[in-house]
C-alpha cells in the first residue's frame, strides 16, 4: 500500500512542490490602467458631517454629560464624560446643527438651534429651535423655522424660561427674520428684540448679560444700528449693562 501511494501520489506531489517552488517570481503590474475602474471613496472621519459646531456639558451625580452638535450630522451625547458617544437627533427632519446649551437650572432641558451658522458654499440649513425636556430623548419644535439657522441660544440662569436666540438668517438673499429673538414662556411664543439696520444684517455669537434677572422683553438690547455686509452679515452680541445681551451691527469688511 505504502509503494503504490507513493508511486500514484509521492511522486507527482513532489513534482508540483519542486516546479513551483523554482517559478521565477513576477513582477505586480501596477499603473493607472490597473485602478481606472475603481471608484473614490471616503475612508476617514472628515466627512461633511465632521465639523463640530457646538458642545454643552453639565455634572450630574458626579458624571459629566455632554452635547455636541455637528454641521450636518446631528446632536450626539455622552454620558461619560466624552468616552463615547451616540446620536440623540436622527429622528428629527433635520440635521444642521448651530447652537446647543443646557438650562443651568435643570440639566435634562437641552435647547438646540438647527441650521449651520458657519455660513460657506457647502453649508446646510435648518427648520427652528428644538427643545428636550428629558435630557435629549425626545425633542419638540419650538418654532423660529424660518431663521434657517441659529449661531448662538442663551438660557437666563434665573429662569429656565427666558431664553436668547441668535439668528444670522439666511445665506444667498436678504432676510427679514435676521436679528435676536426672546422667549419668556420658554419657547411658546418669542419676540425679536433685535433687527438689523437692513434685511443683510443678522446676529451670531452672543453672550449673557453680566447682571440678572433680564429685563422686559420690550427693552431693546444696547448697540449700535447700521449697515451690514453682503447677504449673510451678522451682528455681534456683548456682555452689556443692562438686562440683554447688548448687540451691535455693522461689521467692516477688510
Amino acid at each position: 500500500m505504502t509503494t503504490r501511494l507513493g508511486k500514484h501520489l509521492g511522486l507527482p506531489y513532489c513534482i508540483f512542490a519542486l516546479s513551483f517552488t523554482l517559478l521565477p517570481a513576477q513582477e505586480i503590474k501596477f499603473d493607472s490602467d490597473s485602478i481606472s475602474g475603481l471608484g473614490a471613496r471616503n475612508i476617514g472621519s472628515a466627512t461633511m458631517s465632521g465639523r463640530v459646531t457646538s458642545l454643552a456639558a453639565a455634572r450630574e451625580n458626579g458624571r459629566l454629560t455632554v452635547y455636541i452638535g455637528a454641521a450636518s450630522g446631528g446632536v450626539w451625547k455622552s454620558v461619560n464624560g466624552g468616552g463615547n458617544y451616540r446620536p440623540g437627533f436622527d429622528k428629527q427632519p433635520v440635521q444642521s446643527i448651530g447652537a446647543v446649551a443646557i438650562d443651568p437650572q435643570e440639566a435634562k432641558t437641552v435647547w438646540v438651534g438647527t441650521g449651520e451658522s458657519w455660513t460657506r458654499n457647502s453649508t446646510s440649513v435648518g427648520d427652528g429651535i428644538y427643545k428636550s425636556t428629558d435630557a435629549g430623548e425626545n425633542w419638540t419644535n419650538m418654532g423660529l423655522s424660518n431663521s434657517e439657522r441659529i449661531s448662538k441660544i442663551l438660557i437666563d440662569p434665573k429662569d429656565g424660561n427666558t431664553v436668547y436666540a441668535c439668528v444670522p438668517g439666511k445665506l444667498w438673499s436678504d432676510s427679514t427674520d435676521r436679528g435676536v429673538y426672546k422667549t419668556t414662556d420658554g419657547g411658546k411664543t418669542w419676540a425679536h428684540i433685535l433687527k438689523g439696520g437692513n434685511a443683510s444684517t443678522g446676529a451670531t455669537p452672543g453672550a449673557p448679560p453680566p447682571s440678572l434677572p433680564v429685563q422686559s422683553e420690550t427693552t431693546m438690547p444696547t448697540g449700535a444700528t447700521g449697515g451690514g455686509m453682503a447677504a449673510g452679515g451678522a451682528a455681534g452680541c456683548v456682555p452689556g449693562g443692562s438686562g440683554e445681551p447688548a448687540c451691535g451691527t455693522g461689521i467692516a469688511a477688510a
